[in-house]
């Protein structure tokens, strides 16, 4: 199995978010700005159990790839999970929360990925 860079990872987190109904799925390319990772996706989820669903999707998906997470944080009754894939961290808020923390504006000057 071919090894996934980072951008090819972060894209297949994208389409399974958005194959589970995840809202506004955006990914920030945050390589010049931080040392932290290569990419965000920040995404959003209705409710606890559609939040579950959506980490579970991700989680079971790139582990058919070949990729396992580093750590996970959150659950979904906190409304945020943080899933750390390395070069790639996968955020998934509950809206209200998302607009709270506004990880697109806090990193604004990172580039958008289509």
């Amino acid at each position: 199995m071919k090894k996934l860079d980072s951008r090819q990872l972060v894209k297949l987190c994208r389409t399974i978010a958005e194959d589970k109904k995840a809202t506004d799925p955006v990914i920030l390319d945050v390589r010049k700005i931080s040392s932290v990772a290569d990419y965000f996706l920040v995404c959003s989820g209705g409710s606890e159990p559609h939040l579950k669903a959506i980490a579970d999707a991700i989680d079971r998906g790139l582990r058919d790839a070949g990729v396992r997470t580093r750590h996970n944080d959150g659950y979904p009754a906190s409304r945020w999970v943080v899933m750390d894939y390395g070069d790639v961290l996968v955020h998934i808020f509950h809206p209200e929360l998302r607009e709270h923390y506004d990880l697109e504006h806090l990193w604004g000057d990172a580039k958008r990925i289509k």
